[in-house]
């Protein structure tokens, strides 16, 4: 194995990449919410438990809001919470742009190599000298030749890794149309807004302000403001808790409800 740099100035690089607190899965970090045992979350749990055991790749896929990210932090903080890194993008990253956010989150000392091959070396020592999870999040900023950098070192002989991408957008799209990529791809997972059901059984367990709520008006909610999106209804949340902060006193009702929608835009309807 290629001997690794010694460090320079390894204590002024921030330490990025393990997964982060259980109170960062909650969007908003909203206090007091709970994180549920949704259908997706349990299908996650089994699903990630498969790809460990297998050394094999993922796509966790779907719109936005429907709880991808934490289900996979949350799923992964019970099943490998030591190796796991991840690696998040904005943008459209080029493969030098992954190299160094690996070097980062692998927590490598010195400096990265100027030349790609002496790069990909190191990384292939590192990633073979450990198991560990790569969790790509936010992968529908990912070009092409990024996914296949990912499956450059997934395919080394020697590298000992799971690769997990996370993303919505086009992310399924660009994985699936090319076989040298979805032939890899050990489970796909596609995320799903929450049904009627899901929302009666899940969200007033989801946080205290929903407690003894009427069905009718979570249903009601559902249909003129969150539609099944997670996220929309941590927003929701928030600004009803803040309301009944404030005034104690107030009853969770149409008309409180309606005052909430008002902070959302105009993706509600009357």
């Amino acid at each position: 194995m290629n001997a690794i740099p010694a460090a320079r100035s390894s204590s002024a690089r921030p330490r990025r990449g393990p997964l982060p607190p259980p109170r960062a899965d909650h969007y908003l970090s909203l206090p007091d919410a709970h994180v549920m045992g949704t259908a997706a979350l349990k299908e996650t749990l089994a699903n990630l438990g498969e790809v460990i055991a297998a050394r094999g790749m993922m796509c966790v896929y779907g719109a936005a809001g429907l709880g991808k990210t934490m289900s996979v932090n949350a799923s992964l903080r019970e099943l490998a919470p030591g190796v796991t890194r991840r690696i998040e993008f904005r943008g459209r990253p080029t493969v030098l742009d992954i190299r160094h956010n690996l070097f980062n989150v692998l927590g490598l000392p010195g400096r990265p190599p100027r030349q790609p091959t002496a790069f990909d070396t190191l990384l292939k020592d590192v990633l073979a000298d450990q198991f560990r999870v790569l969790v790509c999040d936010e992968a529908q900023w990912l070009r092409e030749e990024s996914f296949e950098y990912f499956r450059h070192l997934f395919d080394d002989l020697y590298t000992d890794i799971a690769v997990v991408f996370v993303g919505g957008g086009n992310t399924y799209e660009v994985l699936a149309g090319k076989d040298m990529l979805a032939s890899r791809v050990h489970i796909w997972q596609e995320f799903r807004p929450l049904t009627r059901e899901e929302v009666l059984t899940t969200i007033p367990a989801y946080h205290p302000v929903w407690h003894g709520v009427d069905p009718d008006d979570l249903l009601y909610c559902d249909d003129v403001a969150a539609h099944g999106v997670f996220r929309t209804w941590a927003k929701i949340t928030y600004h009803l808790g803040r309301a009944l902060q404030a005034t104690p006193d107030l009853e969770v009702n149409r008309d409180l409800l309606r005052w909430v929608f008002s902070k959302l835009g105009r993706r509600t309807r009357p």
